[in-house]
């Protein structure tokens, strides 16, 4: 009996005790007033770290950023660095470094190996003269001069502003009285050289270094010339290409973004692309009216992009749909339009 009386009384303090216990925790929160539940140590805890593992990766993707705008940025300015290197020596690994003479073809009275073939860049092209200027003489041969003309003459008055059609340096500022007069030879990167004959004055300096659309002179009737003119050629390592196979003069701008050069039989053979289109060959006579209408139905149509544009925009201008001119230029309906490039429309 004695025995069940202890049991009975152990078992009543041990009740007792957490109840006692409950009671003295219950009247602390009463004296602290309210306790909140977020007051709970590992809930704390679990919010540090939280908020902790938020700031590293706010840390984390703005490391990243920066480390994408830094690989961006010194991509820009690699292509600066070569961009100028480009413009001291433009196409270097075509001419060599003898050939900065001073004349017109810079291999005049030498043996050199001309590329059967090579893929000329003409974006960034700007016409020579403001406006759309008035072809009044094409590449040819001249019968009543019995004389090959090596290049276009596009109409002025004394004194208009002649441009720098590309990029470049300025390999030849000079005068010649029986035929250029006053007149500028610049080499490209793209491997064209551009002559502008009879100037009235020169804006540039020989080995100066040029921008596309830069003034290099003053229109003028200086030289051979009947009558205020821009003599304008496009050659290639001395091949002179008849500058209307490259520009389309009516537009102001070249058929295609890339001129496909081709050398054969001793001159060069004048195409309008990389495919199978029909070519001339140089010295062909290009006077006719004729002629220069079955050059252009040849040539693909293009539309120079401008600055605003959109696919939905040049769809409608042109009458061309929005599908057509992603499968005629190999392209998304997303892809970025760059002012001064071409879209064939046909």
């Amino acid at each position: 009996m004695l025995k069940k009386g202890f049991v009975f009384a152990g078992f009543a303090v041990l009740l007792a005790y957490p109840l006692q216990a409950f009671s003295s925790e219950k009247a602390a929160d009463l004296e602290r007033g309210p306790r909140s539940w977020t007051t709970n140590p590992v809930q704390k805890r679990s919010s540090r770290n939280s908020t902790a593992d938020t700031l590293n990766m706010d840390n984390l993707l703005a490391d990243g950023l920066k480390g994408i705008e830094k690989i961006k940025a010194n991509k820009v300015a690699l292509e600066l660095e070569l961009a100028e290197e480009a413009l001291s020596a433009p196409a270097i690994e075509l001419y060599g470094e003898n050939s900065w003479g001073n004349y017109v073809n810079p291999f005049a009275g030498q043996h050199v190996e001309i590329p059967a073939s090579h893929e000329i860049d003409c974006n960034g092209f700007v016409m020579p003269l403001d406006g759309r200027p008035r072809l009044t003489s094409s590449y040819g041969y001249r019968r009543r001069f019995r004389r090959q003309h090596k290049g276009v003459d596009l109409a002025l008055r004394v004194g208009d502003t002649v441009r720098a059609a590309f990029d470049g340096k300025v390999r030849i500022r000079d005068y010649e009285g029986k035929g250029y007069g006053n007149y500028v030879v610049i080499r490209h990167p793209n491997g064209l050289e551009t002559v502008y004959g009879h100037l009235s004055r020169h804006l540039v300096q020989k080995d100066q270094i040029v921008r596309a659309g830069e003034p290099i002179g003053l229109g003028g009737s200086t030289g051979r010339s009947t009558g205020p003119h821009l003599h304008f050629e496009t050659r290639f390592m001395g091949v002179d290409i008849n500058p209307s196979f490259i520009i389309d003069f009516s537009e102001g701008a070249p058929w295609r973004d890339i001129y496909a050069f081709q050398y054969k039989g001793g001159r060069a053979v004048e195409t309008f692309s990389y495919s199978n289109a029909k070519s001339y060959k140089g010295g062909d006579s290009f006077n006719t009216s004729t002629e220069q209408a079955r050059v252009k139905a040849k040539a693909p149509s293009v539309y120079r992009i401008r600055k605003g544009d959109t696919l939905s925009g040049i769809a409608k201008r042109t009458g061309v749909s929005v599908s057509r001119l992603c499968k005629l230029n190999n392209m998304s309906t997303k892809a970025t339009l760059r002012p001064g490039k071409t879209l064939r429309i046909k």
